[in-house]
C-alpha cells in the first residue's frame, strides 16, 4: 500500500487533493500536513509528497531541500498557483509540478507515472538480497546466485564467486529471492536461470555443479521450469 503526504497550508485544498487521489489509488494511506514544519517534524518516509511551495514559514522549496537530504528517492509532487518557482523544483529533482487548480485527469496521469517509477525502484531492490554473518552485513545480486542450501542451522548462499554462510530460515529466502527460483529439494533452492540440464534425482547447473531433486517434486519442477522458459527465463553462464 502506498504512502502518500499531502502538504498545503489552506486546509480545504488538503482534503480536495486527498479525495482525488483516493478515487485515482484506492489502495494508499494519505497523511495531511499544514505545513512543511510539520511535514518535517514527522520524521515519516513517503512514497509520494505533493507539496505546496508558497507556504509561511519554510516553503515548499526549503522543505524539499530537506527531505531529500533524508530521502533521495522519494517522489515530490509540487501543487502551486505561482509558475516561478520551476526551474528551482528541478534542484530538488521533483517528479512533477502541478499548477492549481489542480485537474483530475492531470493529477490521475501523474500518479500513474509515479507508481510506474515506484514498481520500478522496487523491482530493482528486490533483486538484491541482505543478509547478516557474524562479523558483517553482505548485499548479494540475485542474479549472481547459483543456489542456496542447508547445512545443518546454517545456509549456504552459493554465487558465482564464492560461498556465503549464514544463520536463516530457508521458507524465508524462498520469498525474498521471487520466483526465478525453485525449492527442489527441501535442503535446496535453485536459480533456474542456471539450469543446463536435469533428470529425476539431480538438477545440474552451468558451472558443473549439481543439486538435488525430490522425486516427488520431479513434474512440478518441469511445469515451473517450462513456464520459466516461457516467460524469457535464460540460461546464464
Amino acid at each position: 500500500m502506498f504512502q502518500i503526504a499531502v502538504c498545503d497550508d489552506e486546509k480545504i485544498i488538503t482534503y480536495q487533493i486527498e479525495n482525488m487521489i483516493k478515487s485515482i489509488l484506492p489502495k494508499c494511506n494519505i497523511s495531511k500536513y499544514l505545513s512543511g514544519k510539520d511535514l518535517l517534524e514527522s520524521y515519516k518516509e513517503f512514497d509520494m509528497i505533493f507539496l505546496d511551495i508558497h507556504m509561511k514559514n519554510i516553503n515548499g522549496i526549503e522543505t524539499a531541500k530537506e527531505l531529500r537530504k533524508r530521502y533521495e528517492d522519494t517522489i515530490i509532487i509540487f501543487i502551486t498557483g505561482i509558475k516561478e518557482y520551476v526551474f528551482e523544483a528541478f534542484d530538488v529533482a521533483a517528479f512533477h509540478y502541478l499548477i492549481k487548480p489542480v485537474k483530475k485527469e492531470k493529477l490521475k496521469e501523474v500518479i500513474e507515472r509515479a507508481v510506474k517509477e515506484i514498481n520500478k525502484k522496487e523491482n530493482r531492490e528486490k533483486r538484491r538480497l541482505f543478509i547478516k554473518t557474524r562479523d558483517k552485513s553482505i548485499a548479494i545480486d540475485v542474479d549472481d546466485i547459483l543456489f542456496m542450501e542447508n547445512e545443518m542451522r546454517k545456509i549456504a548462499v552459493h554465487t558465482k564467486r564464492e560461498v556465503i554462510k549464514f544463520y536463516g530460515a530457508m521458507a524465508e529466502l524462498e520469498e525474498s529471492v521471487g520466483s526465478g527460483f525453485y525449492r527442489c529439494h527441501r535442503g535446496y533452492l535453485v536459480n533456474m536461470a542456471y539450469i543446463a540440464e536435469y533428470d529425476t534425482e539431480n538438477i545440474y547447473l552451468t558451472n558443473g555443479e549439481k543439486v538435488y531433486l525430490a522425486r516427488k517434486k520431479y513434474q512440478d519442477f518441469v511445469k515451473h521450469y517450462m513456464r520459466f522458459l516461457r516467460n524469457g527465463g535464460i540460461c546464464r553462464i
